[in-house]
């Protein structure tokens, strides 16, 4: 699953699909096969706002695919807001996808890496702020200090 999320579109792939789907887009319609490429090849870019339309364009695909399509879309949905740090809407699109496919095994272990970055993240942040306390802490300690060697 890590190679999954952590793959990163050749830029000449990238360049290939954009001009599919903007030849399309100038013809007045685009089909869902080109929607999801392009959508693909930009959820696997290493630059934040390539990842965000990705996902846009795959929001649009939701309500316009077949079953065996949205549980394509949702998962890269997923994928793509993991990629984001997004994890609250990953695990919403996971949980969407294992509610219509209970026992995906690509999903759930999707869900296990959203869980795992959660957790790291909260924990993280939790040391943060708990440094952050201990550092005020030590600070008005010192403080009280130098206050009561000044009334001495």
């Amino acid at each position: 699953m890590e190679a999954v999320v952590g793959e990163v579109v050749a830029p000449e792939d990238l360049e290939k699909f954009e001009k599919k789907y903007k030849a399309e887009l100038s013809k007045g319609s685009v089909s869902k096969d080109t929607q999801f490429e392009y959508a693909w090849c930009l959820i696997r870019s290493k630059h934040p706002e390539d990842i965000k339309k990705g996902i846009v364009l795959l929001d649009e695909l939701i309500h316009k695919g077949t079953k065996d399509d949205q549980r394509d879309y949702l998962f890269y949905l997923a994928v793509a807001n993991y990629k984001l740090k997004e994890y609250e809407r990953a695990l919403k699109y996971i949980k969407n996808l294992l509610r219509n496919e209970p026992g995906n095994s690509q999903a759930e272990e999707l869900q296990k890496l959203i869980d795992k970055a959660m957790k790291k993240d909260g924990l993280v942040g939790m040391a943060i702020v708990g440094g952050i306390g201990l550092g005020l802490a030590g600070l008005a300690g010192l403080i009280g200090l130098a206050v009561a060697k000044k009334s001495a």
